[in-house]
């Protein structure tokens, strides 16, 4: 199932060398942090997988991990493939891998995708870009696609398929916006690689209750580290984390790891930190969106010969995800819909995630919704990191049907249960509001529909500035979301639910 990409070859420690990365010109403005939070507190502890004595409280991610048994709707649809252009370079030829067995993976690991994984083939994306992964030379890759495609697959896969078991130190780093979307990739990687032997540790913020001086850490010997960038970039600075033998870097969510308003600077950094320790590494950035600004910068500071991997843009507005908008008269009436008309049909569909701008916004329809009799969990960046992997483990147990967020989860969060997704607040830029985020809100609506399966979003649009921000939503991505006639009627809401396949 898949177009082009490469002869597959059992991978080899050969890579090609990374020219020195520009030096780029530090923002002038303090950036405002994804996810409403800055990276990391004071020093924080680390979470490993190994056996080992290592001085800090270890991060229990089993616990954090989805209960298989608690899944529901497993009758939604399989995946549809993504029409996906590969730009290659070099001399390099690459085919897709039909099978895993293509891709001339271990025993251990194709244990790991057929028993743990329970995979029976390649997805589009990783069908075509595997073999740019794993095929030496081993040449950077530019990968952008659909939310749910299996894009963490890929880049899992090619961070466990580089690791030599033999060498106790950090090989593979891959560097995440927040702690939730780390968590999630650790999760993913250590199921996967769970007959392989490979280590692994999570560097991100902790309590403040767990604090241990970095100074009294014993060095990083876990084989893939995964992160959030400023303890990454602490662990470095204090040489707790040894860059020596890393051979792959990947950036999940790289266009906002690599934007002005993210975290450009500590991203680029890390990069140049490793470049002068070890000038064979592989580097790989993946993300379902890339504006042209930062495709533009990506492609200087990837400076040798790497390979792309784009969807075509018109391709971006998740078809399998129906969308509507409902024009509501004020703030209460938003509260009503969602209580009389969505939750009414949908909590018994499937899981629910309710996106907010702010925490005010946030604490506010949480009370009310409370208020109304309905259990709900909220989460947002001031919450305490516990209290964060408390909510986000229930939500993924299926213990609580209906969360309500800030954009703190709108990249990457997995929970395939979500089949419903609205729109509280727009998302609108955090410089100008009369903006809208386009890429925020395409993140968004990402949430429901996991890997191709049905999903319904409702856009709660409340006067003319609303209005204005959707349609040029509408604008961007070149399509018309329908509107459900009258946010009153009952009828109304079970046609749109019965059109997105839901009734």
């Amino acid at each position: 199932m898949a177009d082009s990409a490469a002869d597959s070859a059992t991978p080899t420690n050969a890579a090609a060398e990374v020219p020195p990365l520009q030096e780029t010109k530090k923002a002038t403005e303090a950036s405002t942090r994804w996810a409403d939070i800055e990276d990391d507190a004071p020093e924080e502890p680390s979470a490993s997988s190994t056996s080992e004595e290592r001085g800090a409280p270890e991060l229990d991610v089993e616990n954090l991990a989805i209960d298989e048994n608690k899944k529901i709707n497993k009758f939604l649809d399989e995946p549809e493939d993504s029409n996906i252009k590969a730009v290659t370079s070099g001399d390099t030829p690459y085919t897709s891998a039909f099978t895993f067995e293509e891709l001339k993976l271990s025993p251990e690991l194709l244990k790991g995708l057929y028993v743990e994984m329970k995979f029976e083939k390649p997805s589009k994306i990783q069908a075509i870009s595997l073999p740019m992964i794993l095929t030496p030379p081993f040449m950077d890759l530019i990968a952008q696609a659909h939310n749910g495609s299996g894009k963490t697959t890929c880049f899992t896969l090619g961070m466990l398929s580089r690791v030599d078991p033999n060498i106790k130190a950090p090989q593979a780093l891959c560097i995440c916006p927040t702690r939730e979307l780390a968590i999630q990739n650790l999760e993913v990687l250590r199921k996967m690689g769970k007959h392989t032997g490979i280590t692994s540790e999570c560097a991100i913020p902790m309590d403040s209750s767990n604090y241990i001086s970095i100074n009294k850490r014993s060095p990083v010997t876990a084989q893939v580290v995964i992160g959030t960038p400023g303890t990454i970039k602490k662990w470095m600075s204090a040489k707790k984390l040894g860059m020596s033998y890393v051979k792959i870097l990947v950036f999940d969510e790289a266009d906002h790891m690599l934007a002005e308003d993210g975290f450009k600077d500590d991203s680029l950094r890390i990069m140049r930190d490793i470049e002068r320790m070890s000038s064979h590494c592989q580097v790989l950035l993946f993300s379902a969106t890339f504006n042209d600004t930062v495709k533009n910068f990506v492609s200087k500071i990837v400076k040798r010969d790497h390979n792309q991997l784009f969807v075509k843009k018109e391709e971006l507005s998740l078809e399998s995800v129906k969308q509507y908008k409902v024009n509501v008269p004020d703030e209460l009436s938003k509260v009503m819909v969602i209580k009389e008309r969505i939750f009414e049909f949908g909590e018994r569909l499937g899981q629910t995630i309710i996106f907010v701008r702010t925490r005010h916004s946030a604490s506010m329809l949480h009370k009310s919704l409370v208020d109304l009799g309905y259990d709900v969990t909220t989460i947002q960046g001031a919450l305490k990191q516990e209290d964060r992997d408390k909510i986000v483990k229930e939500f993924k147990d299926g213990l609580t049907q209906v969360l309500i967020s800030t954009d703190l989860l709108a990249r990457g969060f997995d929970q395939q249960q979500v089949n419903l997704v609205i729109n509280y607040d727009l998302p609108v830029k955090h410089d100008n509001r009369m903006e809208p985020d386009c890429e925020v809100y395409l993140h968004r609506i990402g949430r429901a529909g996991r890997f191709g399966r049905k999903g319904a979003v409702f856009n709660m649009l409340c006067g003319d500035m609303d209005q204005m921000i959707m349609s040029k939503i509408e604008n961007h991505f070149g399509t018309k979301v329908a509107e459900v006639p009258n946010w009153r009627n009952e009828e109304d809401f079970k046609a749109a639910l019965r059109s997105a396949g839901l009734l």
